[in-house]
């Protein structure tokens, strides 16, 4: 299985120029990463572009999912890295992984795994999930996905959580 993860939303670079998690942003990202775990996600890698916003949110799904995973920075995570570059380090490790990194680097990746080309019209949730399987054709098949309105309180709950 492969899980690619939009980090969570972050403060303004007005606010911070590295841009952590906002606390609405963490929130959510631990209840997606929980979200995940009840869904027997069980990572052997969890991989992030490196920035700020990106690692906090890997942090979250390696505690949840599994915290003796392989936790790292890999390269071609940027927001505006070629696709193919992750989609080759993937089609050659055979573990699952977590891939958190940015758009539209994510849409383009996911693009490119399902239909086999990164500009195919094929959507991924802002701040969201999308777990895939492989096919075995060197291709992958979206298996579910989570989005925000997901696992976001309503009403008068989500007041006390922000």
């Amino acid at each position: 299985m492969l899980l690619l993860v939009h980090h969570g939303e972050a403060v303004d670079a007005a606010v911070d120029s590295q841009r952590p998690l906002s606390l609405r942003g963490r929130w959510i990202a631990e209840a997606l990463a929980a979200e995940c775990a009840a869904r027997g996600v069980r990572p052997s890698g969890v991989w992030h572009s490196g920035k700020l916003r990106a690692r906090q949110t890997a942090e979250l799904f390696w505690v949840a999912c599994n915290p003796l995973a392989e936790f790292s920075a890999a390269r071609g995570l940027q927001p505006t890295d070629p696709p193919a570059v992750v989609a080759d380090l993937v089609a050659a490790d055979p573990r699952h992984l977590v891939i958190v990194g940015h758009m539209p680097h994510l849409q383009r990746l996911l693009r490119l795994l399902v239909a086999g080309d990164a500009d195919a019209p094929v959507a991924f949730p802002s701040h969201g999930v999308v777990a895939l399987e492989p096919t075995g054709t060197l291709r992958w098949r979206e298996c579910w996905r989570l989005e925000t309105a997901d696992v976001e309180p309503s009403g008068a709950e989500s007041g006390e959580r922000r």
